[in-house]
This record gives structure tokens, C-alpha cells and sequence, in this order.
């Protein structure tokens, strides 16, 4: 009999198409996809980045970097990271980008243009 453990397997958590179905589930809902345009959402995504930011703004770079260590301030942003990718998720789907192929595109982009000296 073998009493080794497995190692568990990591939660992978929700995919991107998966998140996007749940929010165009929950606008519709609610009958939001009328306010849903691109305009709109890429002012409501500016506005969370805002949000975030502002929890940053008069932090000194070291408690900025440890920001995290404090319950109520990792709540807030965690909060604000969500509400900014809800956003960008959403505008995805209205415009029908794939947010994962456009940020490889970039990523590619970017290697050639600032090569490793």
C-alpha cells in the first residue's frame, strides 16, 4: 500500500470567458446592457482605475509596496482591481477583443520593440 499524498492541485480559479459570461449574466439581469456601450465602460474602467489609485496617492513608495500587510486596506484593493477588470472585461466583450490574445500580441510587440541590450 502506498501512503504517499498526492500534492493538491492548485484552484485555477474562474477562466475569462467564464468571468465575462457571469458579468453579461448579471447586466442582463438587471437590463444594463443598454449603458454598456464602449464609452461607457471604458469611462466607468477610468473611473476604477481612479478609485484604485487613490488608495496609493499619499503613500510613500515603501508602504505603497506594503500595502497588502494591512486587512482593510488589501480589501479595498482587491476591490478596486476587481471592479477595474469587470470593466475592461466587459468592454472586451462588447468590442469582441480577446483580452488574453491582445495582451500576447502586445507582450510580442514590446519584445521587439525594446529588445534585451
Amino acid at each position: 500500500m502506498n501512503d504517499e499524498v498526492e500534492p493538491a492541485v492548485p484552484d485555477a480559479g474562474p477562466t475569462v470567458p467564464e468571468l465575462q459570461r457571469r458579468l453579461a449574466e448579471f447586466a442582463a439581469a438587471r437590463s444594463w446592457q443598454q449603458y454598456h456601450t464602449p464609452k461607457n465602460l471604458a469611462s466607468a474602467l477610468t473611473v476604477e482605475a481612479g478609485e484604485l489609485l487613490e488608495i496609493f496617492q499619499w503613500l510613500t513608495p515603501e508602504q505603497a509596496a506594503d500595502v497588502m500587510s494591512d486587512a482593510r486596506s488589501a480589501h479595498r484593493v482587491r476591490d478596486e482591481v476587481a471592479d477595474v477588470l469587470a470593466y475592461l472585461l466587459q468592454l472586451c466583450t462588447v468590442l469582441e477583443v480577446d483580452p488574453l490574445r491582445a495582451l500576447a500580441e502586445k507582450i510580442e510587440r514590446n519584445e521587439s520593440r525594446f529588445p534585451v541590450p
